[in-house]
């Protein structure tokens, strides 16, 4: 490097040069990335490229500086993120010293800045992703489920083949055969046939049905095909008439919602311009991002709706001999209840969850070790250490800087609500008022215990900062609990009066206003609210509550047919397919974002045009992706528990969800 020094017309010398960051503008705008460029430190050492190349190897390194100037200029320190480029032979304490100035602690004091270097990294790292056992491991199961894919695959297309041909074939004996068919032979072919025009509101049914049965074996490889999966995925039938089709509409668009909050978190850890936020924060509109955390609260209601409509409609009358078994008795049966409806959610919840957050912790651990940025997430280290809190679905009960995939709070959040829904409904059947009460009483102590906490932080509610207190307001399933018991209570009401509800004109269009106006002033009424202590404690221990209130109310009205253009959008059939995604492509967006943003070279200029199109990018590759993970871990992983509950041998290939 001397040479360099001392002749800094050379060509190479400048080049390099270049390759390294410096300030440039804007530092008082928010820009702490000096980066330069990695892609062209490694460009100059390609001989296809370039005629002259530096005599030595160079790599490149990202050193994180403190810099602190005078306090009129910045009141406090900031954090520099410094590219060079860099002869290989330089090891980071030789930059360390290198960048670090020479001050004598007799004047250091004196000065009115100061520059700290806190470390240097190389980049790339020593890390190796083709090296990890983690990632064998996970390519060897996903191999494996492909081979059961094509198999069955191939398996079903052979069947559909069979089918044609004998369908084809003229038959004389059909008429006998017709003659010969047992009532209950007739009953079942109806079954089978309502079957394929669908039934809950989440689930479709293959096109084509086998007439001869299919083995356990048959059935096993069938749920793995292709075919079906995706014929299921992609239904745009028509639903049942006693279907709530309003809930794919709300479902995709709140993922919509959660996607466009993440957008701009994506870009706010890499712009250059961060002071621009500040900015936007002060637009009107910005509060569609800043209290987004409701869309979360959309569905827990969902959730809460969906299992108390359809365990009452799946109900079946108790035997006259359970009734009078023993209080001992009873509860075996409930208990057994209980785990069976728990251990189906579990079994088909987790394996798509657990393989998101693999490639969520082998991503984090390539990005921390490949990009020039730093992100704040610790997944390479969290998801290996606490990786069971997430199988077990408690990490949202445990401090945010220990958690794997903080987004997965709310899965966690959503199973615990799942755990309490599930024990009211088990008790309503033959304790329907302590069942009312413990729903009360939940209810209730959750406004208690969101308030107190509130109260006991002086909380203040603050567009600039949705995210304050997180791990004591944000993401604890006490505080957020009210929207899904309001779900639940939908969902009951909905089943007892079947759909049907008869009010006057004046009073759906009362109620629509009531709903629309609690909805737009939770989101859009906090801007200039300055809401002090106690105001604040009342919004976020209420506040949830009343945005499932205001749902309650659209779900009820479009379901018993007062719903308007507004169940015509909801209910809309594209939808259906997207909506039956959401799982999925909540599980991986986040992964994408991140794994995108940090593979940029350098800071981007952030501008709201920008970040629009980012943020359909992020919504079309999210479901992509939701697509090709729920056809190899979720949809097989469904049709086996189907096998599992009634392995007898089927007729039909078509899978009840």
């Amino acid at each position: 490097m001397e040479s360099c020094t001392n002749s800094m017309s050379d060509p190479v010398c400048l080049d390099v040069t270049d390759a390294s960051g410096r300030y440039s503008s804007q530092f008082f705008f928010g820009n702490d990335f000096w980066l330069g460029s990695h892609t062209l430190c490694q460009e100059l050492q390609n001989p296809r490229t370039n005629k002259v190349i530096p005599p030595f190897k160079v790599n490149f390194h990202v050193a994180i500086l403190r810099l602190r100037l005078p306090h009129e200029l910045t009141p406090r320190g900031r954090q520099i993120s410094l590219g060079v480029c860099l002869p290989k032979a330089c090891r980071g304490e030789d930059i360390s010293a290198l960048l670090q100035p020479e001050v004598p602690a007799t004047e250091a004091a004196l000065l009115p800045h100061t520059l700290q270097v806190l470390r240097v990294r190389p980049i790339p790292g020593e890390y190796r992703l083709l090296r990890d056992t983690k990632l064998h491991i996970m390519a060897t199961v996903t191999a494996i489920l492909l081979v059961m894919i094509a198999v069955g695959t191939a398996y079903e297309n052979h069947l559909e083949r069979q089918q044609r041909r004998r369908d084809k074939a003229p038959s004389n004996n059909n008429e006998a055969d017709n003659k010969l068919a047992s009532p209950l032979d007739k009953i079942s072919a109806d079954m089978r046939q309502l079957a394929h025009k669908g039934n809950s509101d989440s689930d479709i049914s293959t096109s084509d049905s086998f007439r001869e049965p299919v083995s356990v074996l048959g059935q096993v490889f069938l749920s793995f095909s292709a075919l079906s999966n995706a014929r299921k995925i992609l239904h745009c039938g028509a639903a049942p008439k006693d279907s709530l089709t309003c809930v794919h509409g709300l479902r995709f668009f709140s993922l919509a919602w959660v996607i466009m909050v993440h957008t701009y978190l994506q870009v706010f850890a890499i712009a250059e311009n961060k002071t621009l936020r500040t900015l936007t924060e002060r637009n009107f509109m910005f509060q569609t991002v800043s209290n987004a955390t409701f869309s979360v609260d959309t569905f827990f209601f969902i959730s809460g709706l969906l299992v108390t409509y359809l365990y009452f409609k799946t109900l079946r009358p108790e035997p006259v001999a359970r009734r009078s078994q023993d209080c001992s008795s009873q509860f075996q049966y409930g208990a057994r209840r209980f785990f069976t409806l728990v251990g189906y959610r579990f079994i088909r919840l987790t394996p798509a969850y657990m393989f998101v957050l693999g490639v969520a912790e082998l991503n984090m651990r390539w990005i921390k070790n490949n990009s020039v940025f730093e992100p704040v997430s610790l997944d390479q280290i969290n998801c290996d250490r606490y990786w069971w809190r997430n199988a077990l679905y408690i990490n949202s009960l445990f401090p945010m800087k220990d958690m794997c995939m903080l987004w997965s709070w709310y899965l966690a959040n959503d199973t615990q609500f799942y755990i309490i829904g599930i024990l009211i409904l088990l008790v309503s059947i033959r304790h329907f008022r302590v069942a009312v009460a413990a729903f009360l009483a939940f209810l209730v102590s959750s406004w208690v215990v969101t308030g107190l906490v509130s109260v006991h932080y002086q909380y203040k509610v603050r567009v600039e900062e949705p995210f304050a207190l997180f791990d004591e307001l944000y993401d604890k399933p006490w505080t957020r609990l009210g929207p899904y018991l309001v779900g639940m209570f939908s969902g009951w009401f909905l089943f007892k009066t079947k759909c049907k509800v008869h009010v006057s004109k004046f009073t759906t269009v009362a109620c629509w206003v009531l709903s629309l106006m609690v909805l737009a002033s939770l989101v859009y009424g906090v801007l200039n609210a300055q809401l002090g202590v106690s105001g604040s404690a009342i919004y976020v221990a209420l506040g949830h509550t009343a945005w499932g209130l205001a749902l309650a109310w659209i779900v009820i009205a479009c379901c018993t047919g007062h719903g308007g253009y507004i169940n015509t959008l909801l209910s809309c059939r594209l939808l259906h397919p997207l909506s039956r995604l959401t799982y999925c492509a909540y599980l991986i967006h986040p992964v994408l974002m991140a794994s995108v943003s940090f593979q940029m070279d350098g800071p981007l200029h952030l501008h709201n045009a920008l970040v629009m199109v980012l943020y359909f990018g992020n919504i079309v590759t999210s479901f992509l992706l939701s697509f090709a993970i729920s056809m190899t871990f979720e949809a097989p992983i469904v049709r086996l528990l189907k096998v599992a509950i009634s392995p007898k041998p089927s007729r039909t290939n078509s899978i009840e969800e």
